[in-house]
């Protein structure tokens, strides 16, 4: 008999208790301690298999023949940042990406430099959270090579992507551990689909940490940030959507 475990049977086990918690319990589904102690332990679960027994695992790459004809743009298209604007104006020429925080090094990155470092493309998923999904190819720099050239201090924990965009004047960012940023599919992309990466998309750069759903992928990137905790960024989640709504911080799929 084959006594292997794989991460299926593993999700699968502990799902079989889910039913038995959430049986009759509406009213306490609408309460708001219950989603967060409760619901938000499927996050917890999630995260630590996924890191137990699949910190190493690629997402699925796509011959280019199974790209999607026409891949949407969600969120926010257009930053209203007049500094954003003006960089996008011109090209971003003068745009530079900021990397600071728990590093021994901080520096500061023109579109041309990023550039300038190894590339990896890969076509990939793109899994919406609101039930829509695409096929594309993405060009950039792995976000491994840019945190080698600053070297990280001994406290760093987490990498936080600053964007440009906001929603009602709150500015959106989101957040990924170290596994994450050094996993060799993690990219900040600025091609898309064998050209530069148009606005609606994200241009200069975004965010593509493969092996999660679409809200974690940052676009109109400014500034990473290393930092030790999340506490202090936002109202301390982890990112945007996290703050303000329901959703989990770890989107790993």
């Amino acid at each position: 008999m084959n006594h292997r475990i794989t991460r299926r049977m593993i999700l699968r086990g502990l799902a079989l208790g889910v039913p038995a918690v959430l049986l009759g319990c509406d009213r306490l589904g609408s309460s708001p301690s219950f989603r967060q102690v409760v619901l938000s332990s499927g996050e917890w679960l999630s995260y630590r298999v996924h890191r137990l027994i699949g910190s190493d695992a690629l997402a699925r790459e796509y011959d280019p023949s199974e790209m999607s004809p026409n891949f949407r743009t969600n969120g926010n298209t257009s930053p209203r940042s007049a500094k954003y604007r003006l960089h996008a104006s011109e090209g971003f020429a003068n745009w530079r990406l900021q990397v600071g925080g728990l590093v021994k090094t901080p520096r500061a990155f023109t579109l041309a430099q990023l550039r300038s470092y190894p590339a990896r493309t890969q076509i990939t998923r793109h899994d919406c959270v609101e039930g829509w999904s695409a096929i594309g190819q993405w060009t950039g720099i792995p976000v491994k090579t840019l945190l080698d050239e600053v070297q990280l201090q001994d406290e760093a924990r987490y990498i936080v992507f600053h964007c440009a965009d906001d929603f009602n004047g709150r500015p959106y960012y989101e957040s990924i551990d170290l596994v994450d940023a050094f996993h060799p599919q993690t990219i900040l992309a600025y091609g898309m689909n064998g050209a530069e990466l148009p606005m609606g998309h994200g241009a200069p750069v975004r965010l593509r940490v493969e092996r999660q759903l679409g809200y974690k992928q940052a676009k109109f990137i400014m500034r990473v940030e290393v930092v030790a905790s999340l506490s202090g960024i936002g109202q301390g989640k982890g990112g945007y959507w996290e703050d303000v709504g329901f959703y989990d911080w770890y989107a790993g799929i």
